[in-house]
């Protein structure tokens, strides 16, 4: 059997419970979730600011039938998958990682362009760090998103990530934001 990675052990056991808002549904991922997995993966309009999207045809043939893994989550409305929502272990003995300071554990949210302006962003990603707060109350979340993101940035703020460091990569101006559980001292920003 293979070792648990870090991602494994610090989101064990995996998956929770779903965990329901006033709109959404976070669970795990499904194999109905598939083909929005490919949507949201090859998406000019979502990769804006990531890169850009992967070529749909490679997404198709790399993604396993269940494309989950522990830490993400499926955004779920009225039954389909509109995004998911992931906090994600960060390699801290990695080269280009920045402020390893900060924390391991990252939050990260893609949502299909037709969910966008709606505040499920909001609301997916504040239920996920609630989770993630009720059984790691003490560990710190970061977030990466480039300053030219305008509401990737709005929603940082508006989830009360504070600005801890701004640095260059993958050709563009980053922000790095850090958000504590409610009650916490931010430490080293």
């Amino acid at each position: 059997m293979a070792e648990p990675t870090t991602a494994d052990r610090d989101f064990a056991p995996w998956p929770p419970a779903p965990i329901r808002t006033a709109r959404l549904v976070l669970r795990a991922a499904e194999p109905r979730d598939r083909s929005a997995f490919v949507d949201l993966l090859s998406s000019p309009e979502v990769h804006t600011y990531l890169g850009g999207p992967r070529p749909r045809e490679a997404c198709e043939r790399a993604l396993p039938a269940t494309p989950g893994r522990p830490g993400r989550f499926v955004v779920d409305l009225d039954g389909a998958m509109i995004g998911l929502v992931e906090l994600k272990s960060r390699d801290l003995d990695a080269p280009d990682t920045v402020r390893p300071d900060l924390g391991r554990t990252e939050l990260g949210y893609l949502l299909l362009p037709e969910a966008w302006g709606r505040g499920y962003a909001t609301e997916a990603c504040e239920a996920a760090l609630s989770w993630y707060a009720t059984s790691h109350p003490d560990t710190p979340v970061v977030l990466t998103t480039q300053t030219a993101n305008t509401p990737s940035m709005r929603l940082a703020t508006t989830l009360g990530f504070t600005e801890a460091h701004r640095f260059e990569a993958w050709g563009a101006p980053q922000w790095l934001g850090v958000w504590h559980a409610a009650g916490q001292t931010p430490q080293g920003c």
